[in-house]
């Protein structure tokens, strides 16, 4: 292990994101998750059913990415999607019952990744979520508000 003692912030906040979120991501996949698709799904669950465009919006990615995202879920029953009654070009995207199970399951898991670390999770995501508040509020830049939106919409 390379002397991590040396290693600016920076460097040791994005090495354990990764490592966290690749961990996370190993369990997901038995539940026919990922990452993208806990964001969608959390997403789905807070506004309800919207259209395919406004959830990639939302979760600021590519309509094509999102809708990788949505043919994964879709396999496994986790969301349905259906044409716009409005709007005959375009899809609605809703949770399924499936979906919210899943979902839950997911934050569970993202709970376990960490319960093996010897550290006070709570304590941490406080922590982080200072750190996120108070860098956002000093760096007023478009990209900075546009991180947060994101990370907000998921959660």
């Amino acid at each position: 292990m390379p002397d991590m003692e040396r290693w600016p912030m920076g460097r040791l906040l994005s090495t354990a994101a990764r490592l966290v979120e690749h961990a996370w991501n190993e369990k997901l996949s038995d539940v026919g998750l990922t990452h993208a698709g806990v964001i969608a799904l959390d997403v789905l669950t807070v506004k309800g059913p919207i259209t395919q465009a406004t959830l990639a919006q939302i979760v600021r990615v590519q309509a094509q990415t999102m809708g990788k995202t949505l043919t994964r879920l879709e396999a496994h029953g986790h969301i349905k999607r259906e044409r716009s009654l409005s709007d005959r070009r375009s899809h609605v995207v809703s949770i399924t019952e499936a979906g919210s199970a899943a979902l839950v399951e997911a934050h569970e898991l993202e709970h376990q990744v960490l319960s093996t670390v010897a550290i006070d999770a709570d304590k941490l995501r406080r922590e982080l979520k200072i750190v996120v508040r108070e860098l956002a509020a000093r760096d007023s830049t478009a990209v900075a508000d546009a991180i947060v939106a994101a990370a907000d919409q998921g959660h």
